[in-house]
This record gives C-alpha cells, sequence and structure tokens, in this order.
C-alpha cells in the first residue's frame, strides 16, 4: 500500500482570502479521487488539512478520518509509529499545510522513514510553487537551485546572499530561496541594500490564491518601486544576476 504525497496549495490558509471553488480548481481529478478514499492523513496542520479536504469534496467525513500531525510541535520520535496504518496495508496521505509535501517541510522525514524501511512512495501531480515561480519569473529555467529558507542571523543571512549571486553570475543559474512571511519584509530589505543594481529579482508570492504576484525588476528598479506587503503571504524569491 502507498504513502501519497499529496500537493497542497495555499489557499487551504485562511490569510489566503482563498475559497472552496480556488481550491478545488487547482486539485486534478485522480487526487481528488483518492483524497475521497483515504482514511489515514498525515499532516502539518490539521485545521488547513481539514479546511482543504472539506473544498476538495463534500464527499468526504472528515470526522471519520485519523490525522497524525507533523507540524514544528509535533514530537518527531514518534513519527515512526505513524505509519503503522501503511504497515498493516492501509493506504496513506501526506498533506503539507501548503505547498508540496517533502520539499522544504518535515515530511521528508516521515518519507525517509518509508523508504528505509521499503514501503511505497507515491507522489501526486499538484501545483509547485518553485516550478511555477521559475515558469513565470522569466529568469531562465534551465539551470536553477533552491535553497529553502537563508540564515536567520542579519550577517550570516547577507553573506548568504553574496555568495548566491556571485554563484548565480558564474554558473548562469537562478537561485530561488524562502522566507517565513513575517520576516519577508526584512528578508526583502536585505535584498535591496545587498545586491548589485543589475541583478534581477523575482517576488513569487500567494501563488494560485486570487492575491498571486510574480513580478520581475532588477534590484535597482525593485528600489524605487512600490513592494507589495508580503508579512503574510508565502513568497518565493529568485534572482539572477
Amino acid at each position: 500500500m502507498p504513502l501519497y504525497l499529496i500537493p497542497c496549495t495555499l489557499n487551504c490558509q485562511p490569510s489566503t482570502g482563498g475559497d472552496a471553488a480556488d481550491i478545488a480548481r487547482c486539485v486534478p481529478p485522480y487526487n481528488a479521487e483518492l483524497l475521497c478514499r483515504l482514511r489515514h492523513f498525515i499532516v502539518e496542520d490539521i485545521r488547513s488539512a481539514r479546511r482543504f479536504l472539506r473544498a476538495v469534496s463534500r464527499d468526504i467525513d472528515i470526522d471519520a478520518l485519523t490525522f497524525y500531525e507533523m507540524g514544528k510541535h509535533a514530537d518527531t520520535s514518534r513519527y515512526a509509529t505513524y505509519l503503522q496504518p501503511l504497515r498493516e496495508g492501509e493506504d496513506m496521505g501526506i498533506i503539507s499545510e501548503a505547498g508540496c509535501p517533502a520539499v522544504a517541510d518535515p515530511g521528508s522525514d516521515i518519507v525517509a522513514i518509508a523508504q528505509r524501511e521499503g514501503l511505497s512512495v507515491v507522489p501526486l501531480v499538484g501545483a509547485s510553487s518553485l516550478l511555477m515561480a521559475v515558469m513565470a519569473s522569466g529568469l531562465g529555467g534551465q539551470s536553477f537551485a533552491f535553497h529553502g529558507y537563508l540564515p536567520i542571523d542579519a550577517g550570516e543571512r547577507t553573506r548568504c546572499l553574496k555568495r548566491l549571486e556571485q554563484r548565480s553570475r558564474e554558473e548562469h543559474q537562478t537561485q530561488l530561496f524562502i522566507e517565513t512571511p513575517y520576516r519577508n519584509a526584512k528578508l526583502m530589505a536585505d535584498l535591496l541594500s545587498t545586491c548589485a543594481p543589475t541583478t534581477r529579482l523575482c517576488i513569487a508570492a500567494g501563488i494560485t490564491t486570487p492575491a498571486e504576484y510574480i513580478h520581475t525588476r532588477t534590484i535597482r528598479a525593485w528600489r524605487s518601486a512600490a513592494v507589495p506587503d508580503l508579512k503574510k503571504v508565502p513568497a518565493i524569491f529568485l534572482i539572477r544576476s
């Protein structure tokens, strides 16, 4: 029996302003059919997972489902026990709070356990904000690298940005990274003060939501442009030097 990795759109978070129709439009039919029959879910956040499932289909009996939480307050020592239904022959699904499971996400720890035990792992097609950001940025998708979250320390973050900018220049490679929404404004300020004026920066925020915002400008142009309020919006930052 497989452990299904199920992409989840940003719309499942109340702060994005998405509704059930927005969510349902982004879910492939096969995924929707599968979600209707699964009974065990490992999720990053139970509340948003339940909202996501309700939006996918009203036929899903939420109260009949079992959820195992893998969020930041979860006990990682219990992760192996979450897979017991899978070992006993029942299909299971992993749903992140937003995005693709196991990509900059605690789901990777669950998948690692399943792989070590030789359990079947099946990734499903769905919205991938990283690929969608690359597609819409105009920065080139021939070669790109995703670095996840940058250092929190201001000095380390500045040095990291300089290294990524240099790598982009030397390897002709688009560099992608993310930040916790409430620190997006600080990261943006660091980008504007650290990167060269000619470096191109794309902000891809709220992808798949009604407030989707994807714009690419040089650092010089961004310094004089109106920067959107990103403090509550998941965003991807891409640079190309």
